[in-house]
């Protein structure tokens, strides 16, 4: 899971993305008003993944003021706008994320984690392939066995959603923290009630946002 720091102004946010790409993009330049593919995989780190790409550029410039976002989107190349219109990431609440996600949508969820130490607290299973020779099959295993999973509220409301992010050794402080990932959907365990129907596999995140006012449901 990646740390962003939200662009602040316009400005930065232009040198940052209108760099003119790699030395081998000989037709993007830098500094020419269009940011291009090429230009927003160079900040990303990214080339195929476009979900994740336009993930992490909207992480960067939710920050930013109305008027500064509209400047950024509006640079963007003909296809990079038209992928950005189809991958731009909801913004939910913890509450909103649990009753309205869907799997496989971009989503930002803001709130204060608190880690699931064990099974006993938390009973969501995912599906994995296993390979036996030449046959594959999907099998139930338990999230909390393959991520860290963390119990998201926010500050005005007891409701919870649950995230999960790749195993680490550092954990998550209970700070208000903005998460970017994408909705996943939890299997329940034959003959137990299903508690959650979906998770946030969380790929970015911002500790202490400074606005937290964004619209929610985009």
């Amino acid at each position: 899971m990646r740390k962003i720091k939200p662009y602040k102004n316009s400005g930065s946010a232009v040198s940052s993305l209108d760099n003119g790409g790699r030395f081998y993009n000989l037709l993007t330049q830098a500094d020419d008003g269009e940011i291009t593919p090429a230009e927003l995989s160079k900040v990303v780190g990214l080339f195929s993944n476009r979900q994740q790409v336009h993930l992490c550029l909207e992480m960067s410039i939710c920050e930013l003021e109305e008027a500064a976002e509209k400047e950024i989107v509006g640079m963007l190349s003909p296809s990079l706008k038209a992928s950005f219109k189809k991958f731009r990431p909801s913004y939910f609440s913890p509450a909103e994320a649990a009753q309205k996600g869907k799997p496989g949508e971009s989503a930002i969820v803001t709130g204060i984690p608190k880690h699931v130490e064990s099974c006993a607290d938390f009973n969501g299973f995912i599906m994995i392939p296993m390979s036996t020779g030449k046959t594959t099959t999907m099998i139930m295993v338990p999230l909390i066995d393959r991520y860290d999973v963390y119990e998201l509220r926010s500050q005005v409301s007891d409701q919870k959603f649950m995230i999960a992010h790749a195993r680490s050794q550092r954990k998550l402080p209970r700070v208000n923290t903005r998460f970017g990932g994408i909705i996943k959907k939890l299997q329940p365990k034959k003959g137990e009630p299903q508690k959650h129907k979906v998770f946030l596999e969380t790929l970015y995140y911002t500790e202490n946002p400074q606005r937290t006012n964004k619209s929610f449901g985009r």
